[in-house]
């Protein structure tokens, strides 16, 4: 049997948190790693001593029809990014890798070309996180350079600004 790469054993670790999820859209895991080293873990949820949307029985932004990708404010999940990043240290963070993995609740399987949301994108960036590691399948992924991609080439300023 091939022993599994680094970035694969990661994602299959991120993809097994996703399995905690609560979240009736997306299931989410995401892990961050400090020199090979697993310094925290998060899933997206309610935030701690709220319901989750299983226990209410509905998606508030399905509710309201919000397309997938707008209006994050309006869902009650706390971002599995997020639960990562305030369950670690920023000493322990600086430098470090996110993986990151997502699965259709209904289904099971993976989602391909999922992302950050821009909310977790400016948590990352100032966590000092380095580099994002996106599964798409169960042996494919993508690896976002977080000063290149979402720094330097600054989606977050207008066009016409620029």
């Amino acid at each position: 049997m091939a022993r599994i790469d680094k970035e694969n054993y990661y994602l299959d670790i991120a993809s097994t948190v996703s399995e905690r999820s609560t979240c009736m859209r997306r299931h989410y895991g995401a892990i961050i790693v400090q020199n090979d080293e697993i310094v925290s873990s998060g899933y997206n949820g309610a935030p701690r001593g709220r319901k989750n949307c299983g226990d209410l029985g509905y998606c508030a932004r399905e509710a309201m029809n919000i397309p997938s990708g707008e209006r994050y404010e309006l869902c009650r999940s706390v971002h599995a990014e997020a639960n990562a990043i305030i369950s670690a240290s920023r000493r322990e963070v600086l430098g470090a890798t996110l993986y990151l993995a997502c699965r259709d609740p209904a289904t099971g399987e993976l989602l391909q070309g999922t992302s950050c949301c821009s909310m977790c994108r400016r948590l990352i960036i100032n966590a000092g996180i380095s580099r994002v590691v996106v599964r798409d399948t169960p042996a494919a992924y993508r690896v976002v350079d977080v000063q290149k991609e979402w720094i330097d080439e600054d989606d977050s300023i207008p066009e016409a600004v620029r």
